[in-house]
């Protein structure tokens, strides 16, 4: 794999930006005399915000940039001068992807949809300046916030493919043939085991200009679950498939032992894939008479819909659609948000006016919104002590 263009999994150490310093500021003009504070804000820092692209399906831009800073905030100066704004930094990253902390392990987000953006690490806000403390019994103070640090984070980045219809067999079990066969994809065909290394997508025609997505994985053998053949690597592009679709040779010694398992290992690997739906296509039965095919049917499990098809000659393939499609409508219907789901923790969500992960700090009041006038008493204004700094005792003499 080491020349491949698929990758996968990368890990990146990402940093937000660190928020300006607030000023501490006086008024001095010519004729002016005591002209008061007027120290502005500081410039929030930048975020990093991961962003979807459905004309990305891999992840190896990241592989060679596995460093991702945010700008700083710039800090407030005289006049009331807000600071500018750190750069947020964006991470373009292929749908399907989930985002895991690096030391703990602990899930963080996902991105599914294109154009979707989730902040992944929010940049520090910027330090208030000393206009917004004067008060009545305050009227020159002489001190101001210091801008909230970055936050850096190392995480791991996986990528899950999302289709809505997952291959799933053992090694040259046609995977692939069916793959070509349907769509216009063209995987790697050939006969030795291991033959499809890296997943492969294609977009199957249905009726009425309708369509799908089929993604054909590398095959899964018996202790896969454990690490065995290609092991774990594949196995989680299962999870994102709206319905599974099982396909075993026509040649095989046992049709139902073989399916049982591939379903064994799934359920091992995670028990959540038992609740999707299962179809169980015995391929390369142009091998197969009607008498054959007629002894075969009574061992096959009951709990599956069943099809023979041949990718080669097409036998059974308008069939394998209407039930494929069948099922992918079934899942539709019946589960509005994935079966295998995850909730962003706190401090991470999508950058969206509706979404409902929202920060719970106080936002920094506008420029225009405050006057000259400001006489609020400090201790009333929506205000978070963790981020103080240590504020010097007010000297009267040096008014």
């Amino acid at each position: 794999m080491a020349d491949s263009n698929f990758i996968d999994y990368v890990k990146i150490h990402c940093r937000s930006g660190k928020g300006g310093a607030g000023s501490r500021h006086f008024y001095r003009a010519k004729y002016v005399p005591k002209g008061g504070p007027d120290g502005g804000n500081g410039g929030r820092g930048g975020h990093v915000i991961l962003r979807g692209n459905k004309q990305m399906w891999t992840l190896l831009p990241l592989k060679f940039n596995r460093h991702v800073f945010a700008g700083n905030g710039q800090s407030g100066s005289g006049g009331r001068s807000f600071g500018k704004d750190g750069e947020d930094a964006y991470i373009e990253v292929p749908c399907g992807t989930v985002v895991f902390d690096a030391e703990t392990g602990e899930f963080l987000c996902e991105v599914n949809d294109d154009g979707e953006e989730v902040k992944l690490l929010r940049g520090g806000r910027g330090g208030l300046g000393n206009w917004n403390f004067k008060s009545a019994t305050n009227r020159t103070p002489r001190y101001a916030q210091p801008g909230e640090p970055a936050i850096e984070r190392t995480v791991i980045l996986e990528l899950k493919l999302l289709a809505d219809v997952g291959l799933v067999g053992f090694p040259n079990a046609g995977k692939s043939t069916l793959l070509s066969a349907l769509s216009a994809a063209k995987p790697k065909i050939a006969d030795y085991p291991f033959t499809t290394m890296e997943p492969q997508l294609g977009i199957v025609s249905y009726r009425d200009n309708r369509s799908f997505v089929m993604a054909d994985i590398p095959g899964i053998i018996e202790g896969a679950s454990e690490g065995r053949g290609l092991g774990l690597r594949f196995l989680r592009h299962i999870e994102r498939n709206a319905v599974l679709l099982f396909m075993v040779p026509a040649d095989a010694e046992d049709i139902a032992a073989e399916y049982r398992v591939l379903l064994s290992e799934l359920e091992k690997f995670n028990p959540q894939l038992m609740d999707k739906q299962r179809v169980l296509a015995i391929s390369k039965s142009d091998m197969l008479d009607d008498e054959l095919i007629s002894e075969i049917e009574p061992t096959l499990p009951d709990d599956i819909p069943h099809v023979f098809i041949s990718a080669v000659t097409g036998t059974g393939l308008t069939q394998l659609k209407d039930i494929l499609w069948g099922a992918i409508t079934d899942e539709r219907n019946q589960i509005a948000t994935p079966s295998i789901t995850h909730r962003p923790l706190d401090g991470h969500h999508r950058v969206r006016e509706e979404d409902e992960f929202i920060f719970d700090t106080p936002e920094i009041p506008a420029e225009e919104e405050c006057d000259e006038d400001f006489d609020e008493d400090f201790d009333d204004m929506d205000y978070d002590a963790s981020w103080d700094m240590e504020m010097p005792e007010y000297d009267p003499r040096k008014d």
